[in-house]
């Protein structure tokens, strides 16, 4: 399987966003459940940009760490809600939620690009290369746009190589035999599999393939 570049993480994120774009544009029904989540959809995309801030972060120092989080301040605007470092102005309305989320994936893109691919940076799912933090990157923008597009409407089937190359790398345990969206879609907890209940608990397998 070929690697998991920053080209990948620029597709998944321009998809996205281009799906998102398909959603209502009066914020109110932003405020709708995302799928399975306990968050709104506003807060769903503001999570998922954050995730990609974060990663990016953690690839930005000369020396990354290894034992924790770049020690930004993460907070949550309500109880329940999702603690973030990156908050949307609300008076931008959709379309600047947006912008915060092609922003937040450009820079992780650039850090992919730019980072040596011999160094590596701190996840709790287990320290991780530049590779990997592209593939968590996809991953993220993948499921999460799954779940805003249930709250939201439009449709949303990623392309299966990509689905196939971030299985690869990050659930190499993930069954085969089915095509990769649905399979993905299972291994994050999202979906069920023939054979395969709908997993309560998951985790991927962040560590250098080598």
């Amino acid at each position: 399987m070929d690697p998991v570049t920053a080209d990948d993480l620029d597709r998944a994120v321009g998809l996205a966003v281009a799906a998102l774009r398909e959603a209502p544009a009066d914020p109110r029904a932003w405020d709708a459940k995302a799928g399975s989540l306990e968050w709104t959809c506003w807060e769903t995309a503001e999570h998922l940009s954050d995730d990609l801030f974060s990663y990016a972060a953690q690839l930005g120092l000369r020396t990354p760490p290894l034992d924790g989080h770049v020690p930004f301040v993460w907070e949550s605007r309500r109880p329940g809600g999702p603690a973030n470092a990156v908050h949307a102005d609300r008076g931008a309305g959709p379309s600047g939620l947006l912008q915060v989320l092609q922003a937040s994936g450009a820079l992780l893109g650039a850090m992919v690009r730019t980072t040596p691919p011999d160094v590596l940076a701190h996840h709790v799912y287990g320290d991780s290369d530049a590779e990997g933090f592209a593939a968590m990157g996809i991953v993220e923008t993948l499921v999460h746009t799954h779940d805003l597009a249930q709250g939201l409407g439009p449709a949303w089937e990623p392309p299966a190589d990509l689905c196939a190359r971030v299985l690869t790398r990050l659930f190499p345990d993930a069954p085969t035999g089915a095509d990769p969206w649905p399979t993905l879609l299972w291994a994050t907890g999202r979906g069920e599999l023939p054979g395969h209940p709908r997993r309560t608990q998951w985790r991927w397998q962040g560590r250098p393939r080598h």
